[in-house]
């Protein structure tokens, strides 16, 4: 029996406000290959996103169609709200074939089968796993039809969350306060880097002692030393030194639903400099938090940061945060709304958002961050955990 983690009609709402996009679009049909639009879709959850699958959208069917590889199709079965017509899989052959025989030759002919092979057809052309050679091959098989990008479509539709998302945010927030806790408390001087990560990785799929822990479509983040002006680095078998900041950005994980925090610490007693620097940074990102309500604009939360740091003639040029929730590898973010100025995306009731205002310098860097919900009447932040640089 399918295991959908929503209720059926949860996925027929979604399905129904893609396709009022599509009409707005002037679709006729829609190839959503993004796994986590597939898994908004259809509730499709499974590490396939590998080679070519899509669930495809059209306007006279009450259901999505899956398409994947044949030893996938009972993953399909196992997690998706999908009726046995609508699972259709392509031969292995098909998979990194020398035979040149490539997956969209499938796809086109289910194009073909659903009608639209004359049809207006949405493509994500830029999702991570639709590759240029999909695209081509797309235009190939079906040479009479019109191929549109609508790589952010269903990201839209996901941006407002359901009452049941927000749930599994507000679970996986509590994995992130566990794995942070164990991370900040795992770090000491001569303790590798590695070490740490193990800890926060045995947080991140234990979860609590209600609900464990999915994947995190990013892993951990720690840059220290003298990396921590550079954001995105992960570990090293180097053994922590006493004077290094580190910095750890991580997520909990519930059902695909994510939920980041991000907290610096030190080894040994932080200098006044960087103690500085963070309480500046929560003072900005406070005034953020503060600022979001329903009604007001993406770039007008970010000006509130500023305002704050320009106080202490610091400039930052990165946006501060964006929308998110759903997510799988390498990104939790929806690529929609971003906190950063000339995005006039006009905030709304269960919008998610995770802001992320650090500041870096040549010798290191400072992240705070929290994950929040804009609610009727002003914001709810889904963690609960200091504020603060903290040190070992």
């Amino acid at each position: 029996m399918p295991q959908a983690v929503f209720d059926k009609s949860e996925y027929e709402r979604r399905i129904e406000r893609t396709k009022e996009r599509m009409r707005e679009a002037e679709l006729d049909a829609l190839v959503v290959s993004d796994p986590a639009n597939m898994n908004y879709l259809a509730g499709y959850d499974g590490w396939s996103f590998y080679v070519h699958q899509a669930v495809i959208v059209t306007h006279d069917r009450d259901e999505p169609v899956w398409i994947g590889r044949e030893m996938d199709a009972n993953g399909a079965r196992a997690t998706t709200w999908l009726s046995e017509e609508n699972i259709r899989s392509y031969s292995d052959d098909h998979v990194q074939s020398p035979y040149d025989l490539h997956p969209m030759d499938f796809f086109a002919a289910i194009l073909e089968e659903l009608d639209a092979d004359d049809a207006r057809i949405g493509v994500e052309m830029d999702a991570y796993y639709f590759t240029a050679k999909s695209y081509t091959r797309l235009q190939k098989n079906l040479p009479d039809a019109e191929f549109d990008d609508a790589t952010l479509l269903v990201n839209w539709v996901r941006i407002i969350k359901s009452e049941p998302e927000l749930e599994f945010m507000r679970q996986a927030a509590r994995i992130s306060e566990n794995a942070m806790q164990a991370g900040l408390d795992a770090v000491g001087e001569g303790v590798p880097e590695y070490e740490v990560a193990a800890e926060i990785y045995d947080g991140l799929i234990r979860g609590t002692d209600e609900f464990g822990g999915d994947y995190p479509s990013i892993v951990p983040l720690m840059p220290s030393g003298d990396h921590t002006g550079t954001p995105h680095l992960t570990w090293t078998d180097r053994p922590f030194e006493r004077g290094d900041p580190v910095i750890i950005e991580l997520s909990g994980c519930r059902n695909r639903y994510h939920s980041p925090l991000a907290r610096t610490t030190f080894v040994g007693d932080p200098p006044e400099e960087m103690q500085r620097r963070a309480e500046i940074v929560v003072e900005g990102l406070e005034a953020a938090l503060d600022h979001v309500e329903p009604g007001v604009t993406a770039e007008s939360v970010e000006r509130a940061w500023r305002d704050v740091i320009e106080k202490y003639d610091i400039v930052k040029e990165d946006r501060i945060g964006y929308s998110m929730g759903l997510g799988y590898p390498p990104d939790w973010g929806e690529h929609t709304a971003s906190l950063r100025p000339g995005d006039e995306t006009v905030l709304e009731e269960n919008m998610t958002f995770h802001s992320i205002p650090g500041l870096w310098f040549d010798d290191f860097g400072v992240e705070l961050s929290e994950t929040f919900r804009v609610t009727a009447n002003g914001v709810e932040v889904l963690a609960e955990f200091p504020r603060e640089l903290f040190s070992t």
